[in-house]
């Protein structure tokens, strides 16, 4: 298997996947395996229940699970992408605590969208005994990601849901009076429309070398709220970036994947407005993918320091 040098270090799947090991945890899985031009074992990332089988296997197999499953209707995340964002935020709350990653259930993230798939909490309570505090939307997504948390015992002490009721709202009537949060992470919808939606679901597939025409294929599509809003991520996030300043006392540093690079300069500008001390943009690699996100802060070092000999020890 051939090293991916792009993902973070720390990755689990940086030397590819196992698919001997994965299809022994996950039988499942062999239906969609297969042997390509190369003489590599893959699957045909094109086929939704392929990459749901896939995604259950690498759950099962590396981050202490027992059951993982997830509507046909709803995003179905890579895994390998989604833990590089956990481990990046990890090296940036090292940044406080001497480079040495604070871990245990003294560390408590905010995932806004945990969706119905639980990703992020999932990755961090595993790799680092985070817990977190997922919100969403969309109540039947809430609900998928519950029975996830619920018939994982490992889970059930260090993940707690919210449903937001309005949507207009990012950490109004989430963030509680006594929270206090270590990070904020954050997969906005980045469509602005279902039409651009969609043509970023056949754009994915005409990648892979699939037809052009047809509905998107599920994997690619997910929910509308997943998926786009009205202004995309540059409403989102600046959206986001407002509502954050008055909670800027509770979390000490807020997160947001941006798919746009185009949207970093608005972002900044946001940001300066409403007065935050320490601004950030994290770049990540995934095979010949570049993502990134962006983080701020209103603490400034001295605070952060304390925050992290008052919250963490």
């Amino acid at each position: 298997m051939e090293t991916k040098k792009q993902l973070h270090p720390r990755n689990k799947h940086i030397n590819g996947y196992n698919f001997a090991e994965l299809t022994t945890i996950n039988p499942k899985l062999k239906d969609f395996v297969f042997t390509n031009q190369y003489g590599n074992e893959t699957i045909d990332f094109s086929i939704p229940d392929a990459v749901k089988a896939l995604n259950k296997s690498l759950l099962l197999a590396n981050y202490n699970i027992t059951f993982w499953d997830i509507p046909k209707t709803n995003l179905c995340p890579p895994i390998p992408g989604r833990a590089d964002y956990v481990h990046y935020i990890a090296d940036l709350l090292a940044l406080e605590n001497k480079k040495k990653i604070p871990t245990g259930r003294n560390i408590k993230g905010l995932d806004i969208g945990v969706g119905a798939n639980c990703i992020y909490p999932i990755i961090g309570n595993s790799e680092y005994g985070w817990q977190f505090v997922g919100t969403e939307t969309d109540v039947p997504s809430l609900k998928a990601c519950a029975k996830i948390v619920e018939n994982n015992e490992k889970l059930q002490k260090d993940i707690v849901l919210r449903i937001q009721q309005n949507k207009r709202n990012v950490f109004k009537n989430c963030i509680l009076e006594n929270d206090r949060f270590d990070f904020v992470i954050c997969n906005p919808p980045f469509h602005s429309s279902r039409e651009e939606a969609t043509k970023g679901s056949q754009r994915k597939l005409r990648n892979l070398g699939k037809a052009k025409d047809g509905k998107p294929i599920l994997n690619f599509s997910g929910q509308n709220n997943e998926l786009w809003t009205e202004g995309g991520e540059l409403a989102f996030i600046t959206n986001m970036i407002y509502e954050s300043a008055h909670f800027k006392k509770q979390c000490m540093w807020f997160t947001s994947l941006v798919s746009k690079k185009e949207n970093l300069k608005p972002f900044y500008n946001h940001l300066k407005k409403v007065g935050v001390v320490d601004v950030k943009t994290i770049d990540m690699e995934q095979g010949n993918k570049i993502s990134r996100f962006i983080t701020w802060t209103f603490l400034n070092e001295q605070q952060r320091e304390n925050w992290a000999i008052i919250n963490w020890d």
